[in-house]
């Protein structure tokens, strides 16, 4: 499988998956920082979360995993939690500042 396929796969899953306070996708608001996809297929993503202090730091981490997981191509999904840079508003993308009315 073509590895920008399979980008664009992981990345329609991402969409489906939403931060509990606001309903926008985690893509959306720009939490996913890096995807990598070795030529085994083993994917790795680099996310963020809105702040450290999130309320579902432990759950949404693990939904992003298996949302990717649940791709047959993809063997293994190695899910990094980064800090740095800190997320900020600038990261979303327009149609979520829109939807945000921000």
């Amino acid at each position: 499988m073509d590895k920008s396929f399979l980008n664009e796969e992981i990345v329609q899953a991402l969409q489906s998956v939403y931060d509990p306070e606001i309903p926008v996708s985690i893509y959306e608001l720009g939490l996913i920082y890096d995807i990598n996809i070795d030529n085994k297929n083993n994917v790795k993503i680099d996310m963020t979360l809105t702040s450290p202090n999130c309320p579902v730091a432990e759950s949404l981490p693990n939904e992003v995993k298996n949302s990717v997981k649940e791709i047959k191509e993809v063997k293994n999904v190695d899910l990094n939690l980064v800090w740095d840079p800190p997320w900020d508003k600038s990261m979303m993308t327009e149609s979520a500042k829109l939807e945000l009315n921000l």
